[in-house]
């Protein structure tokens, strides 16, 4: 009796399908996943930010003048992830002697780029702002956007 071994085309295309219709739901899902640690990390630099800030207040009363050479060493970086090789969001500061907004723009060279949240921003007040829309003017976060 001679026993076929080995699988049929049919069979090899039925799990090539399903191989693909996996993939077009894991990999979209995993970029999202790639894309929220990275503006955790982003959210994390702006928050400490914020605190140098806060300090840099204490010492000179005033936000403005932050970076500068006072013979101080300085107190924030300008990228996040701070220590790696790529920059995936630019740290801005915009100061004034009463008021600040800190923002985390996403950089053109990552997928960061298309990121939902687009630009990330925090005041001296505490408020957490968003750019949902894409047109580089953060707005108030609203819970249900997941981004702050």
């Amino acid at each position: 009796m001679n026993k076929q071994q080995g699988f049929t085309l049919i069979e090899l295309m039925i799990v090539i399908a399903i191989i693909g219709i996996l993939a077009t739901v894991a990999y979209p899902n995993y970029q999202e996943s790639v894309a929220k640690s990275r503006r955790a990390d982003a959210k994390g630099a702006l928050t400490s930010f914020a605190v140098a800030m806060e300090r840099h207040y204490s010492e000179t009363g005033k936000y403005s003048g932050v970076g500068e050479d006072t013979g101080t060493p300085t107190i924030f970086a300008t990228k996040s992830p701070v220590d790696g090789a790529v920059a995936y969001y630019d740290l801005k500061v915009a100061a004034t002697d009463s008021s600040y907004t800190l923002s985390a723009v996403p950089t053109h060279n990552s997928p960061q780029e298309n990121d939902k949240c687009g630009t990330l921003a925090l005041t001296n007040l505490g408020d957490r702002l968003e750019d949902l829309n894409g047109d580089g003017i953060p707005t108030p976060s609203v819970a249900e956007s997941g981004c702050w």
